[in-house]
């Protein structure tokens, strides 16, 4: 995926350069308020904060009657960034000459996974998630409606190229939760891992404009964390270990305006 977007800017400016300069750029910069739409790629991992007490023993809450509940104890935590996508909209208020107020609300997809090692190395599968072998994985799938709200300091315009950072506050909301928790008849070890539904994260990054003729793209790479611990707890085995779970999203996009 990342050789894939290396091409792809690469592309890009290789487009940018065959350009003549100055390029009108559809004229947005001239407007107090103009629209756009966005493209997004999404890497989501968990920065896990582990209990004081998160190796002791986990034990079967409801075992069936006439055999002992099965104790496992927890030898690892870890969590691997998994890919999504988002399509979004963009509303850019123009400030000042170097400061532009943006609201680009976006739908996402993407899953956040979780692996568990066990000392037994026993492994418990949730339904269409495939554990590393020796793992037990936990994913939460998630549609969010991310509403960021972000401050775009932008350099001189220089021909067709500007660079600007961003950054901000965010609130997702995940339309998806109660429907992908529900694991009511589900045994104590096919449990599933619980995400809050609203989550607050701050959000920072760097990007181009690139001006074409009756058009602006922006590639823009962002890093965003969340500022409270989206863990929602139950009685399962996999929040019991946990103290806090902070989601980080790697955040690759494409602004048309």
């Amino acid at each position: 995926m990342i050789k894939s977007l290396s091409v792809l800017l690469s592309l890009i400016f290789l487009a940018i350069g065959v350009q003549a300069q100055g390029n009108w750029g559809g004229g947005v910069d001239d407007e107090p308020l103009h629209f756009g739409f966005t493209f997004q790629y999404i890497g989501s991992e968990y920065k896990i904060q582990k209990g004081l007490n998160w190796r002791d023993d986990i034990i079967e809450i409801d075992a069936a009657a006439g055999r002992p509940p099965i104790r496992e104890q927890v030898k690892s935590i870890s969590s691997t960034l998994n890919p999504g996508f988002g399509i979004g909209l963009l509303a850019n208020l123009y400030v000042t000459k170097h400061l532009d107020l943006r609201f680009t609300p976006t739908l996402i997809f993407a899953d956040r996974v979780i692996d568990y090692e066990f000392e037994s190395g026993n492994s418990y599968e949730q339904e269409t998630v495939k554990s590393p072998e020796g793992f037990t994985r936990r994913a939460v799938s998630s549609t969010m409606i991310d509403f960021p709200l972000l401050l775009k300091l932008k350099s001189e315009r220089k021909g067709n190229f500007r660079a600007y950072l961003i950054g901000g506050l965010k609130y997702g909301f995940d339309i998806g939760a109660k429907k992908n928790a529900d694991d009511a008849d589900n045994t104590y070890f096919n449990k599933l891992l619980k995400n809050q539904q609203g989550i607050f994260s701050y959000e920072a990054g760097l990007g181009f404009d690139l001006y074409f003729e009756f058009f602006k793209l922006s590639p823009e790479i962002k890093i965003a964390n969340s500022v409270n611990s989206v863990l929602r707890r139950g009685e399962d085995p996999y929040s019991t270990p946990l103290d806090k779970l902070f989601l980080r999203n790697f955040i690759f996009s494409l602004y048309f305006e």
